[in-house]
Order: C-alpha cells, then structure tokens, then sequence
C-alpha cells in the first residue's frame, strides 16, 4: 500500500468542500446585508453534507495512500472526518442564535468550516509537514473562536491562554518534525517507516523527535503537559465554541500521533512509554481537577483532559492489539456525541454554567435534563450508551497489547470520576430550584442540536456490533 500514487484532488474532496465553502461563505458575510446574514449558517451546513458524502464514498475504495503517497484514506481517517463533520454540524447548529447579535455573525460558520478543516487534514495526513500545516490550520482558527466575543475578558483571557500555549507547542512540534527529516530525508511517513526499519538511526534524536512531537501534538488533543488552555476555553470562551475545540482538534491529532508513533520502531526507542506516560498523568491529572470544580463548563473542561487520556491508550497499544484503531474510532465518535451533548444544553439554557444553575432542572426542562443526563453517564461508561462501549474495547486493546496496569488506572480512574458527574446529576433531580424563575432557552436551534447529539449518543452505543465491525477490520496507515 505504500508508494507513490497518482496526484489526484478527488482524494481531499471533504477537505476541499469545507475551504471552497468557507471562502463563499466569506463573500457572502462580506457583500449580503447584516439582516440577511443568518443564510451563513445554512450554507456552511449544506457544505458539511457535502463533504460528509464525499468521504462516505472514499471509504468505499480501498484504503491507500492517495494525493502522492501523502495522504491516508483508510477507515481510520473516514470515522475521524465524519466525527468532526457531524461536531461541526452540531457546533453551527448551537452558534446560529448565540452568535446572532455578534457583528461578526455572518463570518463564524467560515471560521467554524476552516477549523474543522485543518483537523480533518490531520486526521488524514501521512506526511509530517501535512501535520504542520493541519496544526497551524485548526490552531490559528481555534485561537479566533475562542476570543470570538472581543467585548468579555474572560473570553479574551481564554484565548490568549490558547494562543500562548499553542505558539509554543506549535514550535515544538516543528522542531521535532525537523529532527526526524534529518534522521530519515523525507517527510513521508512511509518514507520514513522505510528507512528507520532498514537504517541504524541515532536513538537519542529519536527520542528527542518523540517527546517533541509528542508534546505539540498533546496541545490540540488536550493531554498533558500542553492540557492548560482547555478549562479556561470551556469556561471563559463562546459556549459553542468550547463544544467544537473541546471535541474536533483533538479527534484529529489523535490520529495524526497515532501514525507517527506508528512508523517509528519501538526496537530502537520504547515510545510505547512515554505515550502511556502521558495517557496516565493526562486521565488521572483531568479527574482529580475536576473534582473540586463548581462550574459546570469548566468541569466539562477538565473532564474534556482526562478523556484525552483515555484515548492515549490507543495509541499506545497501537499494532500490538487487532482493535486498537477500531477502538480509536469508536471511543473519539462516542465521546464527541456525549460531549458536545453536554455543551449543546449549556448553550440551549442561555450558558447558564454554576452548578447550583441546575437544581431542579428537571421539573422545568425535563427533555434537556435528561440529553445532560445521558452526555454525562455516557463520559463515565455507563451502559448501553456510547463512552460504555468505547471504554470497554478500549480497556480490552490495552489489556490485549501487555498494558494492564494502564487499563487499571484507567478503570481507577472512571471510578472517580462518576463522583463528579453526579454532583450534576443528583441536584437537578432531588434538590430544590435555587430560583423560582423558569429556565429561559436561547432557541429552537440550539435545543433541537443537543437533543440529537444525545440521541447520537444512545444510537452509537446501541449500534456497537455493525459500527464496530467495519472499524477492527481496518488498519492504520501508512
């Protein structure tokens, strides 16, 4: 399957949809009056549909290395795409109405459809620099999203935190793709698969390739020591804005450090530790700090960590468990629904974000109680709902890849954090209301999003045996 393939641009059709869509978009923001700007949004959807075809019908040739040999077209990077597509779709659905009185309205879906972009292109790239060039994408239209509202400090707060900490990262990550072109001459990944399997490269760059772009890919997943950024986006920045960079950007380079991991030899250098490391500190660091938290969103944040670390495991395992890639898929896809689930009620209850905001939310909007309900059981794993399934083949793989002691962490870990999501569960059933005012909606927009990503939720998890099937009988390239 490697080599060289023909330049073909029908390989990145999903991709290509969302940037000619995003440039129309632009034109439209700038020539159609302010009033009429709201078709923004239902065009940027249209464009999502699109691509979400497009990549269907890639998924049904064989998987290969397209676009020259750069670019990864496997099952692996279609369950990523459709997964940020779908996150997207939800994300313009829950920005339509929060984003109406902003000036800028009209540009958002824009920036929306760029960011979600530059994570699908690092969902797919087998080419280091590709991987740059996807970081920098989802990195710069996320710092946007974040400060979308120039007019809160906190939201601007948040995105100077994000922008600082991705600048860094950024340039590590950099770094360290320097340092494995020098070891092997190519910025493929296969290329590169090829010469460290046949060549005697020096270990201690090796190492020193790894943890750098270990480290500036764990700025967008979230992991870390680059983890800083997502609390204070969760809390302080747009509401839907935090459901998308929570979600999106961390789908893709998930992949992307799976397939660089992927290629280099464990004979040489254990990366396998270091990953299973940085999954440990990423799901044990987001559950402790999460539990003292007594803002809903933030919590949400903190959870958003210790679910990267969850998905670590993965990549730890990756090759040395039939299922690992498959696991991947379905953990991130069941994780996405149940997280953006979450936000999508937040951003329909107007972002109200303390706890207290929910007691006895149940009396007053049952059918948003229970999509929060069902996003938070999901997060811990309870079953039949999707974070279940993917946290049970997820433990499976890393127990089947020789990491037991991670899988029991990582239960440890699921154990605790069940403390945390009831403290939000428990007061909007059994408490009182702390006010007596009815609990206002921002629209029928927003409600209708995060009805239907907890449906999504429901479904994927009931779904296990026909969407699993396909995902473990894939493999990852290159």
């Amino acid at each position: 399957m490697r080599g060289m393939g023909a330049m073909t641009p029908g390989d990145l059709g999903p991709e290509l949809a969302l940037v000619v869509g995003a440039a129309v978009i632009l034109l439209t923001a700038i020539f159609v009056p302010r009033r009429l700007q709201w078709v923004t949004t239902p065009l940027a959807c249209a464009c999502v549909g699109v691509a979400a075809v497009w990549s269907v019908r890639l998924a049904m040739t064989e998987p290969r290395l397209g676009f020259m040999g750069d670019w990864a077209l496997d099952r692996v990077t279609t369950g990523a795409e459709l997964t940020i597509l779908a996150v997207t779709l939800v994300t313009l659905a829950l920005a339509h109405r929060w984003m109406r009185t902003d000036p800028r309205a009209g540009e958002h879906p824009a920036i929306v459809l760029f960011s979600a972009t530059g994570a699908m292109v690092l969902a797919g790239a087998a080419d280091t620099m590709e991987i740059v060039v996807g970081m920098l994408l989802v990195s710069v239209t996320g710092y946007t999203m974040a400060a979308y509202h120039r007019g809160s400090a906190a939201a601007v707060e948040a995105g100077m935190k994000y922008f600082l900490i991705g600048a860094l990262t950024n340039a590590v990550l950099l770094i360290g793709v320097v340092l494995l072109f020098g070891l092997t001459g190519t910025t493929s990944l296969a290329g590169t698969a090829d010469v460290l399997s046949t060549g005697d490269p020096d270990a201690v760059v090796l190492l020193a390739a790894v943890v750098t772009i270990g480290v500036g890919l764990a700025f967008e997943i979230g992991a870390t020591p680059a983890h800083a950024w997502v609390p204070d986006v969760a809390q302080g920045g747009p509401a839907p804005a935090a459901a998308f960079l929570t979600v999106a950007p961390k789908v893709g380079a998930v992949v992307a450090l799976s397939r660089v991991m992927h290629v280099l030899p464990d004979a040489v250098i254990d990366w396998r530790v270091f990953v299973a490391v940085l999954a440990a500190a990423t799901m044990t660091l987001g559950n402790l700090a999460a539990l003292w938290q007594d803002d809903l969103r933030r919590l949400l944040g903190w959870s958003s960590v210790s679910q990267a670390g969850y998905a670590l495991m993965a990549v730890v395992v990756m090759e040395r468990s039939p299922t690992a890639a498959g696991a991947l898929v379905y953990f991130l896809a069941g994780y996405a629904a149940a997280n953006v689930a979450a936000f999508g009620v937040v951003v329909a209850l107007r972002g109200r974000t303390r706890i207290t905001d929910y007691r006895a939310l149940a009396t007053r909007r049952p059918v948003l109680t229970a999509t929060l309900v069902v996003a938070l059981l999901s997060l811990v794993g309870i079953p039949p709902l999707a974070g279940f399934v993917g946290k049970l083949t997820l433990f499976t793989a890393t127990l089947q890849g020789g990491y037991g002691w991670l899988a029991v962490l990582a239960v440890v870990n699921t154990v605790v954090s069940l403390y945390y999501y009831l403290r939000v569960i428990g007061p909007m059933y059994f408490d009182d209301p702390a006010a007596d005012e009815p609990a206002p909606l921002l629209g029928g927009w927003a409600t209708a999003a995060a009805v239907t990503a907890g449906l999504a939720v429901v479904a994927v998890g009931l779904g296990a045996g026909p969407l699993l099937g396909p995902l473990t009988s894939g493999t990852l390239l290159p």
